[in-house]
């Protein structure tokens, strides 16, 4: 029987990939992708020609099935995200569930995710944090942010741009109290930053200045 290898690609620079990785990429028959496009330009650029083949939200139920038998055929199957660790906030945990509930073999490397350095690199306490991912969009959000109301450790977030000025606000209205909050955008490319202060003065600067690319949100914990 195959195994199924999580394996992490870069977040930004592409340097961040690990040697195992690589080797790794280039050791699979397939390799399952959030998007074939980026994945190839990653193999592109690594020099690899490996079958890539789409699992993602839009049909990850579908062709599920197709998929475990597939793997279970082939000596090495990767999986792999757009950018990051896979199976944090996308699609590919399913594919990772069912091979343990099908006894295939699960092996995750280590790599890049967004989540650590935007910790460490905020300063804020992260000897205990909650990670609550992506909000909804639209319903569920305010139910949401009430269930983490009282917890005291640093509650992590990945947000849109589009929608960060909008949850910041509804972050001061549900916490009622004025918290530390840090907006880490872009991490690991060229135009990484930090933006440092309280939900009021971040809304205040998101308002007038809108962020692009990829976000992290830090908020304090109830004191």
């Amino acid at each position: 029987m195959g195994k199924l290898v999580i394996i992490p690609t870069p977040i930004g620079n592409l340097e961040d990939i690990t040697l195992r990785s690589i080797r790794m990429l280039k050791e699979c028959q397939v390799i399952y992708a959030e998007d074939t496009r980026v994945t190839k330009r990653l193999l592109n650029h690594l020099n690899i020609q490996n079958h890539v083949v789409p699992f993602h939200s839009h049909n990850e139920h579908k062709i599920l099935e197709k998929c475990i038998l597939s793997i279970k055929e082939k000596n090495i199957t990767g999986l792999v995200s757009d950018a990051g660790t896979p199976g944090i906030s996308d699609p590919g945990y399913l594919l990772i569930r069912a091979c343990l509930n099908e006894g295939i073999k699960v092996e995750c490397l280590p790599g890049p995710t967004a989540i650590i350095p935007a910790i460490v690199g905020s300063g804020f306490p992260s000897e205990r944090f909650h990670f609550e991912g992506f909000l909804p969009h639209k319903k569920g959000r305010e139910s949401r942010l009430k269930n983490v109301l009282n917890i005291e450790c640093t509650l992590v977030y990945y947000e849109s741009p589009h929608r960060i000025t909008k949850t910041l606000t509804q972050m001061l209205k549900i916490f009622k109290e004025d918290r530390k909050a840090c907006v880490v955008r872009e991490i690991s490319k060229i135009y990484e930053t930090y933006h440092q202060g309280t939900l009021s003065s971040l809304i205040e600067h998101f308002s007038d200045n809108k962020p692009k690319g990829e976000l992290v949100l830090l908020v304090s914990g109830k004191v």
